[in-house]
């Protein structure tokens, strides 16, 4: 379509970093990235879901929000779709919806002061993309009359791990908007059942359709501090590797509040579509368990897990090589990693966020890192750790390259075992194809580049007495860390 007037952008919500899915889901790489349904992943579902045309519009390119630690992957994925963002902003630190999304909002004000924007979380299941695009249809004549439109889900069951939108009459089933009363915060099980009966109750999505200068007006009404803050953090906003990365100092001022706290249950102008063809923010390891399509005995199992016996369980393996066997188990969740297993009763999926408390309190890497590091030219995966040495698998994806390094504590050996490794040692420029092998000496300037159209794939055994990764001095990179 080319009319712009017609044009949706996507804004999504990608610097999330979940507990609920541990230990699939850590703090180093979240859920949205992560197969949690076959092989997809849900950041890649949702840049999917809005992209092409809709019914009378057309989806723009998206505008991603992320914080750095993910925005290679964000940009990876992206690339994987086949998709060019308009921007990719990041989050200098962690400030919440409100903040993120007006950034988002002036951004695209900046370039088209009509722009209608659509804001998803990049961590929700919709199966029926054509009927939630169907959905946007039906809000966009309200958003374009000046309502912050929000999305309401028909509830299936008295849920408690959701918020609700009360709406000023039922749902009549044809999906047009209607005017919010109000929004509900979590509630008891008790008060969930009554709205469930009451039937004129919705759970709150944490999607939204509204113009851009209508969201910027609203916080100039309802929070004007979240709009002194983040206005010079887009206007000082810097460029970097095709990143738009905000303004540190400003967007630190900004107060770390939520969109529905800071605008939401404040504005008078809302409305809510009402949809009811199918939705999830897998919130837990229930709800996986529940889309993943559980046999006639309840159970599902991925990976290497193999269920005896069994009924209403989840059984999971997330590790080449590990085999997870379930005999005579009953609603339970088990899911192995090759660092960490988690084995719960299916009624407890929610109280998951104890065990990675729990963890952090003892210290352990467990809790929010994974053995398997992703980097902006690949990862690395730790294998085996001493207290002298270290064993780690590196793959170096094709055209990339890392760091010109060196280190000061540490020397380094290594075998190529999959593909041609391109390898700098000081002034002495190397071909290693595989099974070839390299030592690289305390102090010697090193780089690992990848020349080919295969992934390369080495083993780094490091040998010194410090092995920490702070013990790196790099002199060239093309991907701008420090």
């Amino acid at each position: 379509m080319s009319d712009q007037s017609a044009r949706v952008t996507p804004v999504i919500l990608a610097g999330g970093s979940g507990t609920r899915l541990w230990p699939l889901s850590r703090k180093s790489y979240p859920k949205q990235f992560v197969p949690l349904l076959g092989e997809d992943t849900l950041f890649r579902s949702v840049v999917r879901r809005l992209s092409g045309d809709g019914e009378g519009y057309g989806f723009a390119r998206p505008v991603v929000l992320t914080n750095a630690t993910f925005r290679f992957i964000v940009a990876e994925q992206l690339a994987q779709e086949g998709v060019d963002a308009e921007a990719i902003m990041i989050e200098p630190s962690v400030r919440n919806t409100a903040p993120a999304i007006l950034a988002a909002a002036l951004h695209l004000i900046a370039h088209d002061p009509e722009a209608v924007m659509l804001v998803a979380p990049s961590d929700q299941v919709v199966p029926d993309a054509d009927a939630f695009r169907a959905a946007v249809s039906r809000g966009l004549g309200a958003a374009r009359a000046g309502d912050l439109v929000t999305f309401g889900i028909a509830p299936t069951r008295p849920e408690t791990g959701y918020g609700y939108l009360q709406v000023v009459a039922k749902p009549d089933g044809s999906g047009e908007p209607i005017k919010l009363a109000r929004f509900v915060e979590k509630p008891n099980a008790e008060r969930a059942g009554e709205m469930l009966a009451r039937g004129d109750h919705l759970w709150n999505a944490g999607i939204f359709l509204f113009a851009a200068k209508d969201l910027v007006a609203a916080f100039e009404a309802h929070a004007p501090d979240v709009l002194a803050a983040v206005v010079p953090a887009v206007e000082q906003a810097e460029g970097d590797l095709g990143f738009l990365r905000l303004a540190p100092e400003s967007w630190g001022r900004a107060p770390d509040i939520s969109i529905d706290y800071a605008i939401m249950e404040r504005a008078g102008n809302l409305s809510v579509v009402p949809y009811d063809s199918g939705w999830s923010d897998l919130g837990g390891w229930d709800a996986v368990w529940s889309h993943a399509g559980p046999d006639g005995d309840g159970v599902t199992v991925s990976g290497g897990a193999t269920a005896i016996d069994c009924s209403d369980t989840l059984l999971r393996s997330d590790s080449e090589g590990m085999e997870l066997v379930g005999i005579g188990l009953s609603n339970i969740i088990a899911v192995a990693m090759n660092d960490a297993v988690l084995i719960a009763d299916k009624s407890r999926a929610q109280d998951v966020k104890l065990a990675v408390e729990a963890l952090k309190a003892k210290g352990a890497v467990q809790a929010e890192s994974f053995p398997k590091d992703h980097r902006p030219w690949g990862w690395v995966e730790g294998l085996l750790a001493g207290e002298r040495f270290q064993v780690k698998r590196i793959t170096v994806q094709p055209g990339q390259s890392l760091s010109l390094q060196s280190h000061f504590h540490r020397s380094e050996h290594w075998i190529v075992v999959e593909g041609t490794a391109k390898v700098t040692v000081d002034e002495k420029v190397t071909l290693l194809t595989e099974n070839q092998s390299l030592y690289v000496p305390a102090g010697a300037k090193h780089r690992v580049e990848n020349p080919g159209k295969i992934p390369v794939v080495f083993i780094e055994v490091q040998t010194g007495t410090y092995l920490g990764e702070d013990d790196i001095v790099r002199y060239e990179d093309r991907y701008a860390r420090k």
